[in-house]
């Protein structure tokens, strides 16, 4: 964020995550066989858009995109998934902003800090944080949560580090290297 507040590119990025967001957490989600726990391709999506646009827009696509998934999904929100979301949308950006993108690559030595990063961020937030939320707000028992966060971080854990690698490297290679343009 600037002083004058939140960029319109921000607000678009905020908008249209948030929308692709809950397409792919609707629509493109494999199933474990473990209770409300799938592999989510949405959180390959939110790690580029956080990467790109930074730890706000990820922080409010995490947290609108998941609200209004499970809204349409199930007719309320988890609240404490919902929470976990945004922190790790906000996660992303914030490791993101140690990425130069713009330089139009997205080197190994790039990849392996943010692939060890976002190892870090999904297993304190889904198997440490979401797990104690589902405690405190709704009362769940341990043993269910705490198995619960473990099979979620260890599965956005290879999503992101997988798809959203993938993601950011494509992204990364649509961007103009430095001194490549050249006077003719």
């Amino acid at each position: 964020m600037n002083k004058q507040g939140i960029s319109v590119k921000t607000i678009v990025a905020i908008g249209i995550g948030a929308a692709v967001f809950v397409i792919l957490g609707r629509f493109v989600v494999i199933p474990t066989g473990f209770p409300n726990t799938n592999i989510e391709t949405s959180y390959a999506f939110l790690s580029l858009i956080s990467v790109i646009f930074g730890p706000f827009a990820g922080l409010m696509i995490g947290l609108i995109g998941h609200a209004v998934k499970d809204f349409t999904t199930y007719g309320s929100a988890w609240w404490s998934w919902v929470i976990c979301s945004g922190i790790i949308g906000f996660l992303y950006g914030w490791i993101g902003l140690k990425i130069n993108l713009s330089s139009g690559q997205f080197s190994k030595k790039a990849m392996v800090y943010f692939n060890v990063a976002q190892v870090v961020a999904n297993i304190v937030c889904w198997a440490i944080i979401a797990p104690f939320l589902d405690i405190l707000i709704y009362s769940e028992p341990a043993n269910k949560v705490f198995t619960q966060g473990m099979i979620s971080a260890v599965l956005n854990i290879i999503s992101v580090g997988i798809i959203g690698t993938l993601l950011i490297k494509a992204y990364a290679a649509t961007q103009i290297k430095k001194g490549s343009l050249h006077k003719e």
